[in-house]
């Protein structure tokens, strides 16, 4: 709020949760994984709760043609505040990836459900 009240912009940290909103942990933690690296890490995000969550996101992102990664930096993007979004991509098609939600309008329905989601709603 005081970003938008001081016309500020925000350089955001860690969008994609280290990797949790991408969807690369539904099956548990690669042994290549930052989560594996950083386990301090796992134990604040990797929750059955945030777990159930990113992969009802996927059901969202499937409709709109997105990926779970393009979805996630869509949805903070989406907000004037934010002037960018530091990734933390450690390979190139991670950021080809990533590139594909510039531009990404999400419908206020697709909004909706995420918040739902989010909020543990659906």
């Amino acid at each position: 709020p005081e970003a938008q009240r001081f016309g500020m912009g925000l350089v955001v940290w860690s969008p994609l949760a280290m990797g949790m909103l991408t969807g690369r942990y539904d099956e548990g933690i690669p042994p290549e994984s930052r989560f594996a690296r950083y386990p301090q890490f796992a134990e604040r995000f990797l929750t059955e709760e945030n777990r159930r969550k990113v992969q009802k996101l996927k059901a969202v992102a499937d409709e709109l043609g997105l990926t779970r990664t393009q979805l996630a930096l869509a949805w903070v993007l989406r907000l004037r505040e934010i002037s960018s979004a530091i990734t933390g991509a450690t390979r190139p098609e991670q950021i080809q990836e990533s590139l594909g939600a510039a531009g990404v309008d999400l419908p206020k329905e697709a909004l909706e459900r995420i918040e739902a989601i989010l909020k543990g709603e659906a």
